[in-house]
């Protein structure tokens, strides 16, 4: 841990969160993080196990004179979303994150920061680590593998947690109280086709979209900003279409929950065009600067010389494809009826691949409607069936209804009130969060979720603001010290 980060307060929270980044922790490569947690269990003397799929389930007894309160359950996700700046040599799979204090944030170097849901995970290590902070019982709950289909969620059985409370340590913004998310489901579209030769003559190129600011698919879908894999697709389909532009390959977007930020194409025109499409990317790339400018002021479209490629897609496979791909919903379809500026049904597609003649498009699918959820992807499955793509539907885990009478939930926005001196904002977001899932195997158990100002998760781009994990940490020691004695029976 450096310097700077061993001076932050709350320290026990920051040093927990160090010793968490040290370890890689990407989803679907989880047996590190699992050990690491076991061990940091077990190095307490607390009761620690590991069900099936590797969630790791920690207690903690009650402090003396907490034993007659409500069982809580604080709960948050080993995982972290990987991404880094494409000149930024990194290995997640071996190195720790490299972190550094930028005035009231702390960022990473060129990559993720895994303040989502990091900073949750230390915050519940250091309350399990601490021996003068009051508390009823506690079960830690730390699923794993929530950014790739929230699997430990969705596989942990329902005789493991006996709390009554959960408080969930995974929302992004410190003057909001999440009492509802959205459900989700994946997309699959994929095939194969026969790659043709290069045509004689032709000269190669790769179109690169790059410089956006990428984001959250969930929480930052309703800010407007460019989708790399669309635009991409958009200028090759034009310049097809005025053009004997052909695809060698598509290489575009990346993680499921992530917007892209960057995406290419390896692509030839005749040799007698080659200027006449230099002007057109020219132009599609003022156009593009200008409708993007507030949101992606970064924004580039630039051609790089490049070898022939080894084949080519079809021509007719080609425009259909690209013309699938256009067609495809993205972005913000509904806004709740209900809840003023609340996306209801969204639509990122998060990676595009045609190369060696395979091809698949990726789609995460939000809703806190489990209706419009399978509405919108049948849309997308229409859109890339004629295509004779194969199309699959997986990961679904529903939303998470809100409660807003619910007793934890007066008692924390009393908590904020009290402490902060004015009213939180209780309602629900556009993420993901595991809430959904847990409540369907314990419909009787209270949720809540809050934590600090953390921005640019799933971008190279996050930070955490110092000073307000300072806030959620007193609003974390206040909840649990008031939690309501156990109710009879």
């Amino acid at each position: 841990m450096s310097n700077e980060l061993g001076q932050l307060e709350p320290r026990a929270v920051w040093r927990h969160f160090a010793d968490l980044n040290a370890v890689p922790r990407p989803s679907k490569k989880k047996r590190k993080v699992i050990d690491f947690m076991v061990t940091f269990g077990k190095s307490l003397g607390l009761d620690t196990r590991t069900d099936e799929i590797g969630n790791v389930i920690i207690r903690k007894a009650a402090t003396p004179g907490m034993e007659g309160r409500e069982r809580v359950i604080m709960q948050g996700h080993l995982d972290m979303v990987h991404q880094k700046n494409a000149d930024t040599e990194f290995d997640f799979d071996s190195e720790g994150i490299r972190m550094r204090v930028d005035g009231d944030w702390v960022r990473a170097e060129g990559t993720t920061l895994g303040a989502d849901n990091g900073i949750g995970v230390a915050s519940i290590m250091a309350i399990l680590a601490s021996r003068d902070i009051p508390h009823p019982a506690l079960e830690a709950l730390f699923t794993v593998d929530e950014e790739s289909g929230m699997t430990g969620a969705l596989g942990l059985k329902d005789d493991v947690l006996s709390g009554s409370i959960l408080l969930n340590l995974d929302t992004e913004d410190d003057t909001e109280l999440t009492i509802g998310c959205a459900g989700a489901v994946n997309v699959l579209a994929s095939g194969a086709y026969t790659p043709e030769p290069v045509e004689a003559g032709a000269s190669a190129f790769v179109l690169y979209i790059r410089g956006l600011v990428g984001g959250h698919s969930g929480m930052d879908i309703h800010r407007g900003r460019a989708n790399a894999n669309k635009l991409l697709n958009r200028v090759l389909l034009l310049a097809a279409e005025g053009l004997r532009l052909r695809v060698g390959s598509i290489d575009a977007g990346g993680l499921r929950n992530a917007i892209p930020r960057e995406a290419r194409a390896h692509v030839t025109v005749a040799a007698q065009q080659v200027e006449a499409f230099k002007k057109f990317v020219a132009g599609q790339a003022a156009v593009l600067r200008a409708e993007y400018a507030t949101t992606d002021p970064n924004l580039q479209l630039s051609l790089q010389p490049e070898d022939l490629p080894a084949g080519q897609l079809p021509f007719d496979f080609q425009q259909n494809l690209l013309r699938a791909v256009y067609a495809c919903p993205n972005g913000v379809i509904r806004l709740s009826p209900d809840i003023e500026g609340l996306v209801q049904t969204s639509s990122s597609m998060a990676r595009v691949r045609a190369a060696d003649g395979r091809y698949e498009i990726n789609c995460l699918v939000r809703s806190a409607v489990d209706s419009e959820k399978l509405d919108l992807a049948t849309a997308i499955r229409c859109a890339f069936e004629p295509l004779g793509a194969n199309v699959e539907l997986s990961g679904s885990y529903p939303g998470w209804a809100p409660r807003p009478e619910a007793p934890i939930v007066k008692l924390m926005s009393g908590l904020y009130q009290e402490l902060f001196g004015e009213q939180p904002a209780v309602l629900a977001c556009h993420a993901g969060l595991e809430c959904g899932i847990l409540g369907a195997n314990y419909p009787d158990m209270q949720m809540i979720s809050f934590g600090p100002n953390i921005r640019g998760a799933h971008s190279p781009d996050e930070k955490v603001q110092i000073s307000s994990v300072q806030k959620s940490w007193q609003l974390l020691l206040a909840a649990l010290e008031r939690i309501p004695p156990r109710q009879a029976g």
